[in-house]
Parts: structure tokens; C-alpha cells; sequence
């Protein structure tokens, strides 16, 4: 049985589900994305969903609000059997979910019921998860809440960025959400209620959230490094004397270096090498990129900025 399927989604994680099921027997009768948007220059940012339905000449509906009226008369228009969305940006009301004839499903970038939320991805990574991967849900109105149809799992790299993973996630995802499809439309799908005690929570990030927490542990530190890359960023703020310079630090090994002091005390070995003390231990700072200039090694940086004992990163006010 071939199944008429609107694909609800934005963004690069969406793409490859969305170019996934154009080469599968279902067929593809609208695209539902986020409106254009005008950056900086009033340049339009790319919507490549968008550019992909207008190659293969499927419909596409950039409603502001998905849930008022005119936006539901316009979904019922498209007669699906199915709605898959992945990243779409906007909360589905009960009423535009009953619209499709069997229901929608949501391509989720966790294992859940463990992430729930819009940063799946980054909190697996910042909370230092050794694990993560695809899961397919069918929605219901509670967040990420609904019966599971599908997953896949897959080791987190040690060296793993969000941006990284969220690309290789992508990817696994196709397999997973053509299957789960196939499975609807011939009646062999099969649910699992998820455990409501093991619910976490992973709201979207604001970009204070960047900065990076010199207080947790050595791994913890590298972990939020990584899991906040490429957006928001990596951040920290050096106070060297009466100076103050914001910075990124985008890379760092645990180190059993002894630093003395509190957290964020900065230590340079060989005007070469420069280590930070953590909650326990300290990490050694490998790539770091001061505010407005290109990524450095510590040699490259330390070349031109003199460190003192007592200079230190600043600690989050959150955890302080």
C-alpha cells in the first residue's frame, strides 16, 4: 500500500529523511516548513527542504502558525495518510494531528523517553552520554511523549561535536523512518509505551549557555565543549590583570597536570602549553580562539599574550 505523506521540517537534519522517502514507493503530496527567513543585509537564508520539494514539483506550505485555522484548512487540503515531521520548530496542536488519516510520527534525535525537548542532541553530549541515536515516535500532544515505532542507536566519538553527530544522525535516521513507513501503511507496525520514569528533559539552548563551566569535572568540561559546537559556542571570558578578553576555547584534553587554585585557574608550561584547573584534575587546552580573530594553537596564542599567576577563566554566575 502506497501512503500519501506530508513532511513536516526545517533545517539540515530534516533533509535526508525528507530526500530518504522521495525514493521510496510513498508518495510525497506536500512539504510543510518554516517561512523564509532575512539574516543580516537582508540576505534570505537557504530553506533546503524547500529547494528539494521544488525539484521534484511538490507543494510547499510556510505557514507562520501551523495551528490556526487557515493553516489547518490548508493541511487538510493535501489529503495525506500520514504526516512525518523532523525538526519542523513548531508544537502541533491535537487538531492538526487528527488531520491524516493514520496520524503523524516524529523523527527524534535521542533515545527517548531520555531527551526529550529541542536539544537532544547537544544535552547528550554536555551531560556526557556514551550513547544516543534515532527514535521514532508517533505524536501526541504531550512533548515527545508518544508510543515508540522505531530506534537505532549509535556510540557517541570521543571527540564528537553536536554538529557532527547531529550529521551522522541524520543519516541514520533514513533507514529507520522509510522502515517504520513501510510498516504503517501494511499494518505491521509494532508500539512500546515509553517509561515515564526515565523522562529527562533537553530544552533549547540560549547562547549564554555556551560558556563553558570550569567547575564541573575534567570530562564534563570536555564534553560541554564539544556538545555546544557550532552553536552557541564554546565561551569563556579571560581576566588577565585589569584585562578582560572573551574567547572560545574549542578543544581540550583531561589532563593529570596539577593546577593550583580554584576553578578556571590558568597555568602555562613551556610558553607553549596552558592548562585549566576543573572541579577535579584540569584539562589541557589544545584550540582556542580569541574574540574576532582565527582559531590558534596555545603556542600561537601565548605568542602574543602574557599569563600571570592568578589569571583565570571566569566561572558561569550560574555555578558559582
Amino acid at each position: 500500500m502506497s501512503l500519501r505523506l506530508v513532511m513536516l521540517g526545517t533545517g539540515s537534519f530534516a533533509l535526508s529523511t525528507f530526500q530518504g522517502l522521495y525514493e521510496t514507493s510513498h508518495e510525497i503530496v506536500g512539504l510543510v516548513t518554516q517561512p523564509d527567513r532575512t539574516g543580516r543585509g537582508h540576505h534570505k537564508h537557504v530553506n533546503l527542504m524547500k529547494e528539494l520539494a521544488n525539484e521534484y514539483e511538490t507543494p510547499v506550505f510556510q505557514p507562520v502558525k501551523a495551528n490556526d485555522p487557515e493553516s489547518l484548512g490548508r493541511l487538510r487540503e493535501f489529503n495525506a495518510d500520514l504526516f512525518v515531521t523532523a525538526a519542523y520548530g513548531q508544537i502541533l496542536s491535537a487538531e492538526l494531528l487528527s488531520i491524516p488519516k493514520i496520524g503523524a510520527i516524529n523523527v527524534h534525535a535521542s533515545l527517548l523517553p531520555k531527551y526529550r525537548g529541542a536539544a537532544p542532541i547537544q544535552f547528550a553530549i554536555i551531560n556526557g552520554e556514551t550513547e544516543t541515536g534515532i527514535t521514532i515516535f508517533r505524536i501526541e500532544p504531550k512533548l515527545d511523549a508518544g508510543p515508540i515505532l522505531g530506534v537505532v542507536r549509535t556510540d557517541i566519538g570521543k571527540k564528537e561535536t553536536y554538529g557532527k553527530l547531529q550529521d551522522r544522525l541524520a543519516e541514520l535516521a533514513v533507514p529507520l523512518t522509510c522502515k517504520v513507513v513501510d510498516d504503517l501503511a501494511a499494518g505491521t507496525a509494532q508500539e512500546s509505551v515509553q517509561d515515564a520514569s526515565l523522562v529527562s528533559r533537553a530544552p533549547r539552548l540560549k547562547k549564554t549557555d555556551g560558556m563553558i563551566p570550569w567547575q564541573k569535572s575534567s570530562r564534563l568540561v570536555g564534553c560541554h565543549i564539544r556538545g555546544v559546537q557550532p552553536w552557541p559556542k564554546p565561551s569563556t571570558v579571560l581576566h588577565a590583570g585589569d584585562a578582560a578578553l572573551r574567547l572560545l576555547v574549542l578543544d581540550v584534553d583531561s589532563s593529570d597536570h596539577v593546577v593550583i587554585g580554584e576553578p578556571g585557574t590558568i597555568e602555562v608550561v613551556d610558553r607553549t602549553r596552558l592548562f585549566v584547573k576543573t572541579q577535579e584534575g584540569s584539562v589541557e587546552v589544545l584550540s582556542l580562539q580569541p574574540e574576532g580573530k582565527r582559531p590558534m594553537s596555545p603556542a600561537e596564542f601565548l605568542n602574543g599574550k602574557t599569563i600571570s599567576a592568578g589569571d583565570r577563566f571566569e566561572i558561569p554566575a550560574e555555578l558559582t
